[in-house]
């Protein structure tokens, strides 16, 4: 790994000093970009005890080619790092990873930030901040293509001419999670609809966002979009479970990044990365919701033996599609009981999950313990005043030191904005600027 900090030893003060030979192949313009990057100390040793020439991997040159960046400039979302040769050679590659900036200066914190939105006017002012951008067929065509609040005047006509204003606001140092718009559509129709992705993005931003799927098949997806389906979560068979992993590994070895989603419960997440995904999932909105909505209502219950609780506890789940149209019909015992057993799952009353996040913490720990180094966890889904902020306190506890370079915290761009503000900017600025107005 190379770097542009901390460190006085450069390449080019290497090459001045005749340590290093630049390879004749390595243009004027390469060279630009690669003499001030300076060396690691543990990298020195092996540098000067290996090589003699230096030079620059025809991935470089691609990466260059492709984003032609300003003179001197290495793009922003790739590390530097050197390939060693038999020859007495070294050279410069870029690999892809989003937590460096321009010139292979680390981003400020190891914790990313994401945005989920297609909107090209609110993406403008966080370009600067954002890891990865997340797109989704709701994100894109209801709250921005076919909505006129948002598309001022229709300007955008179509998801192809959403992404490539996109991609002139963000730049190459951001990933672009973009999902097709159906996945139950024959592989060869996906294949085509990511090719298009692909030419628009390139092959360094993109990443495809897989959905979990559940019982939902090819067959059945129309019943259950005119709410003729009934059945829950748990009624998949064991073809429909794994679509989601089938078609997310399918892709992965086909040459592409994925970002397998849908996960909210810890179970989930082991299973979810065997389809060695780029990025997974940990939901939070609805789940925080609804284990606080449960926990109030299982204690009224418990406290006065009103059904109409057991009643409440029943519907709630129903419209949250934790219990299937049968189980609605069914006892009401054993909807209580279900619920009672989701609470303690997820640990609704200790510190493990009282703050809604022992999805989340688990998930690290798998993550930790996969054989998926450069796998990242989205932390998605966020509503109201705190869950952000049990995020963000989550995320410095010791346990989750050596994790949280691997985590991406994604939200609407309005809804992050609202955390980077607090009461005391006002009560302040009005102190500033009634003083400088006297």
């Amino acid at each position: 790994m190379l770097s542009v900090k901390m460190m006085q030893v450069t390449l080019g003060a290497l090459a001045a000093s005749g340590k290093l030979k630049i390879h004749p192949h390595v243009s004027q313009d390469s060279w630009k970009r690669i003499e001030n990057l300076t060396i690691p100390v543990e990298e020195m040793d092996m540098l000067l005890r290996s090589a003699e020439v230096i030079g620059i991997t025809a991935e470089f040159e691609k990466v260059i080619q492709t984003f032609r960046p300003q003179q001197g400039i290495i793009p922003a979302g790739f590390r530097p790092m050197f390939r060693y040769g038999s020859d007495g050679s070294a050279e410069i590659d870029l690999k892809r990873d989003i937590s460096y900036g321009e010139n292979g200066i680390k981003r400020p914190t190891r914790v990313l930030f994401s945005a989920d939105s297609a909107n090209p006017y609110e993406v403008t002012p966080i370009k600067n901040f954002i890891a990865n951008l997340t797109c989704n067929p709701a994100i894109i065509y209801n709250s921005f293509i076919n909505n006129p609040k948002a598309n001022v005047g229709n300007k955008f006509k179509n998801r192809q001419e959403v992404m490539q204003e996109l991609c002139s606001i963000l730049g190459p140092g951001v990933d672009i999670s973009i999902e097709v718009d159906n996945p139950f559509a024959s592989r060869e129709k996906i294949l085509e609809e990511i090719a298009e992705f692909e030419e628009i993005l390139t092959p360094y931003r993109l990443v495809v966002k897989v959905p979990h799927t559940g019982p939902l098949t090819g067959e059945n997806v129309k019943a259950f979009i005119n709410g003729d389906m009934d059945k829950g979560f748990e009624d998949g068979t064991v073809d429909s479970n794994f679509f989601g992993h089938n078609l997310a590994y399918f892709l992965e070895q086909k040459g592409y990044r994925t970002n397998f989603t849908l996960m909210f419960e810890p179970h989930q997440t082991a299973l979810a990365l065997l389809a060695r995904p780029y990025f997974i999932n940990t939901f939070i909105k609805q789940r925080f919701f609804a284990t606080d909505i449960l926990r109030t209502l299982i204690r009224g219950y418990h406290v006065t033996e009103d059904i109409r609780y057991a009643e409440d506890i029943r519907d709630y789940m129903y419209k949250e599609d934790m219990i299937s149209g049968a189980e609605m019909k069914g006892p009401l015992s054993n909807v209580v009981n279900k619920a009672e057993h989701i609470l303690t799952y997820r640990h609704a009353n200790d510190s493990e999950g009282s703050d809604g996040l022992d999805s989340t913490r688990h998930s690290l720990r798998v993550l930790r313990n996969s054989n998926m180094p450069d796998t990242r966890l989205i932390i998605c889904s966020m509503a109201g005043e705190l869950i952000y902020p049990y995020i963000d306190k989550m995320l410095m506890e010791p346990e989750f030191e050596d994790m949280v370079h691997r985590v991406v915290v994604t939200a609407p761009p309005a809804y992050l904005s609202r955390f980077t503000s607090a009461s005391g900017v006002l009560t302040y600025q009005k102190l500033f600027l009634q003083a400088a107005e006297k």
